[in-house]
C-alpha cells in the first residue's frame, strides 16, 4: 500500500495533474495523508482535502483492569503488565469476567432464570481476543472443563477450517452462552453479529523481519489503540455492549500506540525494489526516500543484496565497481516482478521451466502462497496428520503432498466425480482437505501460468510417465518412561494406547520402560513403518498416555508378596502374535528358533521379491524338504473345517494355492482383508496368493508348534546408488526389474552374515556353467543399480555373535535354546499374577500413571547451514511431514539435507522454524553439491598440499576493496564427506550455464526461443544434472575436514585461481542467473 501511494503521488506531480484520487478508511490518519498529498499553490503547500461520514452505531462503553478491582482484588502488578505477555493472573480475570456476565444479563434485562438453572434463557454472546493458536488453545482448555457454567467454545483462527469457522455464526443451544476465542482475524475480516461482550487483551502478533537473519517473525506486541477500537466497535452491531481491555487505563494512555508501525518498516523490501526497477523510475534508494514512511538506507541496501542473492539482480564480475544501493535487473527478476508470489516461489517456478517440470512448480507456489488446504482439525490433529503422509507416499516432502492431493482433486473433477458441491464437499471432509482453499490454489494456479506464458513459458501437457519406485518397510522400536512396576499387567491397556497408530506385535517390559515393536507388513517395502511415525507424532501432540494401575505395595501384599517381588526387575515380552507373556530373554546370543541355522551356507529358492536385495525364500536342502513334504501331508489327510473367527490380518489359517493344476492346503496368514477376499502369506514358502474367505479353514494348534520355514532375506552391505536414490525412492523400477530377473524363481546359495529382527542377511550367488559362482551384489554394483555400503551395528554384532556360535560344536547351539528352571519359576509367578488380575482378585486399580514418550532413538535433528542461524535451533512445524525424521540407515555418516519452502524465527530469534519441508534424497554429497550449483558465489577450500578440496564456503563473496564478506551473515561453510575432483567443478559450471541459456534476455534469450529449442534445452539441462548427482563411478567417502579459519574468505593463493567464463559473459554481459565459479588449479 505504501508503495502504491508512493506511485500515485510520483504520478500526480508528473503526468497525471488532473486525474483525482480518493482515500477511504474507517481508521485512516486523515493529516497525516492530507499533508503526504499537499499540492504547491502559489509557492505554498495546501493539504488535500479531507470528507468525514460518522456512523451510528450503538454504543459501547469501556472498562479497564482499573475498573476491575473487584475481581483481581489488586494482585496484579502494573509494572509485570507492561511486558506483552498473558500472566495466569489475566487468564483468571478473563475467566471470572465471563462468569460475572450472567448477573449483569439479569440486572438488565430484569427476567428470572431459566428451567431452574440460574442463567437467562438467551445469555449474550462473548468475543475474546487473543494474539494467537497457543493463547487459544490454553483458554479453550479452561472454558471447556467448566462443564456447569453451560458454555459453548468455539475457536477462531486462520488455521481451522472453515466449517469450524461457521459454527460462530450459529446461535448457542438455549440456556447456553457462546464464547467465541478469535485472533485479529474477527477485527476485521469476520463480523459475528450476536456479540454483546467483548473481552480484549490488548495484544496480537505482528509480522516482522528479525534484525539479525532478515528472516520473518511473528513477534508477540501490544496492539494498536486503532486497532483496539476495532475490536471494540464488534460489540456495538446491534444492540448496546460492553468492552473489557485487560490492561490499565494510564498504559492505555501512555504506552499503547496510536498506529501500527508501517508495513514498509516492518516487512522485506523485495518485491517494492523489483517493482521500482521494472517501472524504471531511478534508483530505489532515491525513489523510496519519498514514501510516507521511507525505509532507512540499510534497509535498501541489505535487500540488493538479498535479491542479487536469489538471482533477481544480477551479480557483478567486478565487484570493486559494484554499487551497493541498486544493481542491473535480469531475466528472473522481471518474472519475479510480474508474480503475485514471494522472489523463492517464483524462482521455483523459473527452475521448474528449466528443468521441464513447470506445472509440478506452479502447484508448489500456488499452493505455498495461500493458506494451506490441508486440514489439521482441531482436537484431531494426528488423523490429519496421517492424512497428509498418505499423500506424500514415500517423498517425505510437503510440496510433494500437496502436488499429489491437487491432482487427485484436479483428477475427480475431471471425471466428473464431484459435479455436486455435496460429493465435493464430502470429499474434502474424508482427505481432510478445504475445498474453498483448494479452489483458490486453482485459481491462483491458473494466474500463473497466464502470467509466465508471456515469458514463452509453458506447461508441457504431455506429462512424463514416472517409474514406480520401491522402498523397503523394516521395523522399529518405540521406547516409553516412567511404566509403572510389573507393567506387564496392564499390557492390554498399552496395546489400546497405540491403536490408532497400527498394529502391534510385542511389547517387551523392562522395569520402568516399554518397548512398543508394531506389526509390519511381511510383503510390504517401507522402512520406517507408519505407525512409527504416528506414534512419535503422538509424543509430540502431548497426547496423554495414562494408565490404571495398582500400587506395587498393594499387588506384593495380595499375591505372594516375596515371590512376587523378584519380577520388579525382571524383562517380560508380551508376544500379541503368540499370545504369550514371558520372561524375555536377555543374552543377545540366544536366537529363537524361527532364526535358528544350522549351517552359514544355505541352498534357497527363491519365491517372493519385495525390493531389490529383499526377497523371501525356503530352504531346499533334503532335510528340510523331508520336513515340507511332512507337514504337506499331515495336513491334507485332516478334514478341514472353516475358521470359528472373522478373518483379520496377523490371524493364522490354511490356505489353498494350485500348484501344476494340482491345489492343497498350506499354512498361512491373513495380511489384509478386502470385501469378500483376502491376501494371504504362505509361512512355509514366503510366496502371497488372493483367496476368498471361504475357503479360508482352521488350523489345528499342534501345526503351529513347527516353526515356519519360510526365510526372509536381504543382501548384505548393499546401498541404492545415487541414480536410483535422486528420485526420491529408494530403488528405482528399472532397479526393481533386473533384481527379479536374476533371483525370481530361481534357486540361490546363500552365505549368511547375520540374522537382524528375523531377517536373514546374506551375499546371494547364482551359478552359472560359465563363469561359476556369480555374487548378485556385484552384478547390481557394476550395473550401476547399487553401491557398497556399510552393515548396521545390530547386523555386525549378530555377525560376531554367529562367527561364534559355529566355531562350536552343533550341539552347544541347541543347548543355547534349553529354558533355565529360573525361566519356569519367573514364567510361573507371571501366570498367577496375570490371572489374579484378570479375575480382578486385585481389586480395580486405583492409582493413575502418565507415561512419558514415545521416544525413538534413530529421530533426528537438524542445524542450519548458515553462520548467522549455525548456533539456533531448529524447530519443524508440527504440520510438517517431517516434524518426525527418523533415520533409516543410522550407519551411515554421511550428511543429509532437509529444504524448507518458508522459515521464520521466534520473538527472541533463538529459534528457526521451519514449514513445508522436504527431506532430500540420501545421495552422498548431496548438500554440497546442491550449495555449489545454485550459490551466487563460492570459494573451494584445499588441504595443506593443495592435492584436493576439503570443503566449500558458499554465499555472495567479499569485496576486493575492503576485504569484507559481502554478505556474511548467509555465508555456508560445509566440508566435504566425499571426494570432489576438479572434473565435478567444470561439470557445474557446464549446468549453470545450461540453466543460463533458459533464464536470460537478449537476441538469444529464452523470449526468443521455439518450443523444439526449449524441449531440447530442458532435456540437456536435466541429463546433466543427472550426470552431477549420479556419476557412473560413485564419489569415494572421505572424513569431513573442516577449514582452519571457517567463514573467511580469500583464503587461496590468487595464482592457482582459474577464472571460467562462456561466450556472453566474456564479451562483458553481466545479467545472467548464474555467473560461472573459478576453478582453482590442484596441485598433482
Amino acid at each position: 500500500m505504501d508503495f502504491l501511494l508512493l506511485v500515485v503521488r510520483k504520478l500526480l506531480r508528473t503526468n497525471s495533474r488532473f486525474v483525482k484520487v480518493v482515500l477511504m478508511s474507517a481508521t485512516i490518519n486523515c493529516k497525516e495523508f492530507a499533508d503526504y498529498f499537499a499540492v504547491p499553490v502559489q509557492n505554498k503547500m495546501n493539504p488535500a482535502y479531507m470528507f468525514e461520514v460518522e456512523g451510528k452505531p450503538y454504543s459501547v462503553e469501556e472498562y479497564y483492569l482499573n475498573d476491575l478491582e473487584h475481581i483481581h482484588h489488586n494482585r496484579l502488578s502494573p509494572h509485570l503488565l507492561e511486558e506483552p505477555v498473558i500472566t495466569k493472573d489475566i487468564y483468571e480475570v478473563a475467566v471470572s469476567l465471563i462468569q460475572m456476565f450472567d448477573g449483569l444479563d439479569m440486572k438488565e434485562s430484569g427476567t428470572k432464570t431459566w428451567s431452574g438453572t440460574p442463567f437467562v434463557s438467551e445469555r449474550s454472546s462473548v468475543l475474546v481476543f487473543l494474539p494467537g493458536l497457543g493463547e487459544i488453545n490454553y483458554m479453550h482448555e479452561i472454558l471447556t472443563n467448566m462443564v456447569h457454567k453451560r458454555l459453548q467454545v468455539y475457536p477462531l483462527h486462520s488455521s481451522v477450517t472453515l466449517e469450524e469457522q461457521n459454527n460462530v455464526f450459529l446461535s448457542p443451544v438455549p440456556g447456553y452462552r457462546k464464547i467465541i476465542l478469535s485472533t485479529n482475524i474477527a477485527e476485521s475480516s469476520v463480523t459475528v453479529p450476536d456479540v454483546k461482550y467483548v473481552i480484549d487483551f490488548c495484544l496480537t502478533r505482528t509480522l516482522v523481519c528479525d534484525e539479525d537473519t532478515n528472516y520473518q517473525s511473528l513477534r508477540l506486541s501490544w496492539a494498536s489503540k486503532t486497532s483496539c477500537d476495532q475490536r471494540k466497535g464488534r460489540a456495538g452491531r446491534v444492540s448496546k455492549g460492553c468492552c473489557y481491555r485487560l490492561i490499565y487505563k494510564d498504559f492505555w494512555d501512555s504506552s499503547i500506540p496510536d498506529h501500527v508501525i508501517p508495513e514498509m518498516l516492518r516487512c522485506p523490501l523485495g518485491s517494492t525494489i523489483l517493482k521500482v526497477k521494472l517501472l524504471d523510475m531511478g534508483e530505489p534508494r532515491a525513489l523510496l526516500a519519498t514514501a510516507l514512511s521511507p525505509p532507512s538506507l540499510s534497509d535498501i541496501e541489505r535487500t540488493i543484496l538479498l535479491l542479487k542473492e536469489v538471482g533477481a539482480l544480477a551479480v557483478s564480475r567486478q565487484r570493486e565497481d559494484e554499487n551497493p544501493h541498486d544493481g542491473e535487473l535480469t531475466f528472473l527478476g522481471r518474472v519475479l516482478a510480474q508474480l503475485p508470489v514471494n522472489q523463492q516461489l517464483g524462482k521455483l517456478i523459473v527452475l521448474g521451466h528449466v528443468f521441464g517440470c513447470l506445472d509440478e512448480c506452479l502447484i508448489i507456489a500456488a499452493s505455498l502462497s495461500l493458506k494451506n488446504f490441508f486440514v489439521m482439525p482441531f482436537r484431531q490433529h494426528l488423523d490429519g496428520y496421517r492424512n497428509k503422509v498418505d499423500f506424500c507416499g514415500n517423498s517425505k516432502s510437503d510440496c510433494a503432498a500437496l502436488v499429489e492431493a491437487f491432482r487427485a482433486w484436479q483428477t475427480c473433477r475431471q471425471r466428473g466425480e464431484l459435479r455436486h458441491p455435496k460429493d465435493e464437499l464430502d470429499w474434502g471432509r474424508l482427505n481432510y482437505i478445504q475445498i474453498k482453499r483448494i479452489r483458490e490454489v486453482a485459481e491462483l494456479y491458473e494466474e500463473l501460468k497466464t502470467r509466465i506464458s508471456q515469458f514463452n513459458m509453458y506447461v508441457d501437457s504431455r506429462r512424463p510417465v514416472m517409474d514406480q519406485e520401491y522402498t523397503y518397510k523394516q521395523r522399529f522400536i518405540l521406547q516409553l518412561k516412567h511404566v509403572p512396576p510389573y507393567g506387564f499387567l496392564y499390557y492390554k491397556q498399552l496395546q489400546s494406547l497405540f491403536r490408532q497408530c497400527g498394529q502391534v506385535r510385542s511389547i517387551v517390559f523392562d522395569g520402568a520402560k516399554a518397548f512398543v515393536e508394531f506389526s509390519r507388513n511381511p510383503t510390504e517395502r517401507f522402512k520406517t513403518l507408519p505407525a512409527v511415525y504416528m506414534a512419535i507424532k503422538m509424543s509430540q501432540l502431548k497426547v496423554s498416555l495414562k494408565l490404571s494401575v495398582h500400587s506395587a505395595e498393594e499387588i506384593e501384599g495380595k499375591v505372594q508378596g516375596g515371590a512376587v517381588s523378584k519380577l520388579r526387575n525382571t524383562r517380560v515380552n508380551v508376544d500379541f502374535q503368540k499370545q504369550t507373556v514371558d520372561p524375555a530373554q536377555v543374552s543377545f546370543s540366544t536366537l529363537d528358533r524361527s532364526q535358528m541355522i544350522t549351517d552359514l551356507l544355505l541352498t534357497i529358492d527363491v519365491t517372493e521379491v519385495v525390493e531389490v536385495g529383499h526377497f523371501w525364500g525356503y530352504r531346499i536342502d533334503e532335510k528340510s524338504s523331508e520336513i515340507l513334504e511332512k507337514l504337506t501331508a499331515e495336513i491334507s489327510r485332516l478334514k478341514l473345517v472353516p475358521l470359528p473367527v472373522h478373518p483379520h490380518p496377523d490371524l493364522v489359517c490354511l490356505a489353498p494355492f494350485a500348484d501344476f493344476d494340482k491345489e492343497s492346503y498350506f499354512r498361512a496368514q491373513i495380511l489384509y482383508v478386502s470385501g469378500n477376499s483376502a491376501e494371504v502369506f504362505f509361512v512355509d514358502y514366503g510366496n502371497r496368493a488372493h483367496v476368498a474367505l471361504d475357503v479360508l479353514m482352521e488350523i489345528p494348534s499342534q501345526f503351529l508348534e513347527l516353526p515356519f520355514q519360510a526365510l526372509e532375506f536381504k543382501i548384505c552391505k548393499m546401498r541404492p546408488s545415487a541414480r536410483c536414490l535422486v528420485c526420491g525412492e529408494h530403488w528405482s523400477g528399472r532397479a526393481s526389474r533386473r533384481f527379479s530377473s536374476l533371483v525370481s524363481g530361481r534357486a540361490l546359495l546363500v552365505k549368511v552374515f547375520s540374522v537382524v529382527h528375523g531377517v536373514v542377511h546374506v551375499d546371494a550367488y547364482l551359478s552359472s556353467a560359465l563363469q561359476g559362482a556369480i555374487n548378485v551384489r556385484d552384478v547390481l554394483v557394476k550395473e550401476g543399480y547399487a553401491e557398497l555400503a556399510e552393515e548396521p551395528y545390530e547386523s555386525k554384532q549378530s555377525h560376531e555373535v554367529l562367527k561364534g556360535l559355529f566355531s562350536k560344536s552343533v550341539e552347544y547351539v541347541t543347548d543355547m535354546s534349553v529354558p533355565s528352571p529360573l525361566k519356569d519359576d519367573e514364567k510361573y509367578v507371571i501366570r498367577i499374577l496375570l490371572e489374579s488380575f484378570s479375575s480382578n482378585k486385585l481389586g480395580n486399580p486405583n492409582c493413575k500413571a502418565i507415561l512419558h514418550g514415545p521416544f525413538n532413538p534413530y529421530e533426528l535433528k537438524c542445524h542450519s547451514l548458515t553462520r548467522i542461524s549455525k548456533f539456533r535451533c531448529v524447530w519443524i512445524e508440527k504440520e510438517s511431514i517431517n516434524s518426525v525424521i527418523i533415520s533409516d540407515s543410522p550407519e551411515d555418516f554421511h550428511q543429509r539435507m532437509l529444504v524448507a519452502a518458508s522459515l521464520s524465527v521466534n520473538a527472541t530469534g533463538s529459534t528457526v522454524l521451519l514449514r513445508e519441508t522436504s527431506l532430500m534424497p540420501h545421495v552422498p554429497g548431496l548438500p554440497a553439491l546442491l550449495s555449489m550449483l545454485f550459490a551466487p558465489v563460492m570459494e573451494l577450500r584445499v588441504d595443506r598440499d593443495g592435492r584436493c578440496y576439503t570443503g566449500v564456503l558458499c554465499g555472495l563473496g567479499w569485496n576486493p576493496t575492503t576485504g569484507a564478506p559481502v554478505l556474511p551473515e548467509h555465508d555456508m561453510e560445509l566440508a566435504f564427506d566425499v571426494q570432489f575432483s576438479v572434473e565435478d567443478v567444470i561439470e557445474i559450471n557446464i549446468l549453470r550455464a545450461a540453466i543460463n541459456k533458459l533464464a536470460c534476455d537478449g537476441p538469444n534469450g529464452s523470449m526468443c526461443l521455439g518450443p523444439e529449442r526449449i524441449t531440447q534445452l530442458q532435456d540437456n539441462a536435466r541429463q546433466k544434472l543427472l550426470g552431477l548427482f549420479c556419476p557412473l563411478k560413485p564419489r569415494e567417502k572421505i572424513v569431513p575436514k573442516w577449514h582452519e579459519k571457517p567463514y573467511e574468505w580469500n583464503q587461496v593463493d590468487l595464482k592457482l585461481v582459474m577464472e571460467q567464463a562462456d561466450g556472453e559473459s566474456s564479451r562483458g554481459k553481466n545479467a545472467f542467473l548464474y555467473q560461472l565459479h573459478k576453478l582453482i588449479v590442484l596441485s598433482s
